[in-house]
């Protein structure tokens, strides 16, 4: 395999940033948004649907500076964290801590998933899976099992996009074939192992917070340089970090971090270009 892109998860503020910056890094020759393989989680999934499904990184950079229409409000507030890490973080059992977090995300008052459906497909220029291999993460919220969603799973675009996107406490499980799944960033935020193989990677990492014994980016990132890979991680800089502020589901700081990743790319462009070009 040749070339990955990693797409990690960080709400709407992390959909802006990763495009800010992929779209700069391609004003600069460095086109991300042809790789080979994609791995999307949360909102990377979005991100990574939206690059695969052919439209230029320049246009899907401007719509995000577009004023915010049809996003509903939340906020992954403390107390959902809270709770969150706490599920999460008792025990080893990676698979079980996650089936906990995962009875939070069942017994959380949502909005419908009708709703959340329809905003998530609203987010797509398409509802076909890509040529191009696009890896979409979940979590069975029963079980814990980690899914991994592909062209060949028999699972829509948007369903899948829709789970992994499903922010325990915020959002709805997402229903498939009779299963519930929540957000793939309930097993790691980045999964940058799913990039094995590839002979360069790419990750953006909006957030690559890990507890209990959630995979954490560091081992994954040496992981795949020790089988041969070269890598880059890009992660918020500081002026990205006060753009996005402290709730990254909040859709009216859409357009600072969109352009705060913009703005990034023309100081990481070298670095990322030495692994991809």
């Amino acid at each position: 395999m040749g070339r990955a892109l990693v797409l990690g998860g960080g709400g709407v503020t992390g959909v802006a940033w990763e495009l800010g910056l992929l779209a700069g890094l391609a004003e600069r020759g460095v086109a991300c948004d042809e790789a080979d393989l994609v791995v999307g989680t949360s909102a990377g999934s979005v991100v990574g649907a939206q690059v695969c499904s052919g439209v230029p990184a320049a246009e899907l950079y401007e719509a995000q500076l577009r004023p915010p229409r049809d996003e509903v409000p939340a906020r992954l507030g403390l107390g959902v964290l809270a709770r969150w890490a706490w599920a999460g973080a008792r025990g080893r059992d990676a698979a079980r801590a996650r089936a906990r977090v995962g009875a939070l995300a069942l017994s959380a008052r949502t909005p419908s998933e009708e709703s959340r459906r329809a905003v998530i497909a609203a987010r797509l220029p398409t509802a076909v899976w890509p040529a191009r291999r696009l890896l979409v993460t979940a979590v069975d919220a029963a079980s814990g099992e980690f899914v991994v969603f592909d062209a060949g799973s028999g699972v829509s675009l948007v369903e899948a996009v829709g789970a992994s996107c499903a922010v325990p406490g915020v959002w709805p499980p997402v229903t498939i074939g009779g299963r519930r799944y929540v957000d793939g960033g309930v097993r790691s935020p980045v999964n940058a192992d799913l990039a094995a193989g590839a002979e360069r990677v790419v990750v953006l990492a909006p957030t690559s917070a890990a507890v209990g014994p959630m995979p954490r980016l560091s081992a994954q990132v040496a992981a795949l340089r020790s089988a041969g890979a070269r890598v880059a991680v890009v992660a918020p800089d500081r002026a990205a970090r006060a753009a996005i502020g402290r709730n990254v589901l909040d859709p009216t700081r859409r357009a600072a971090s969109a352009r705060a990743g913009f703005a990034q790319a023309a100081v990481v462009a070298d670095e990322v270009a030495a692994v991809w070009v």
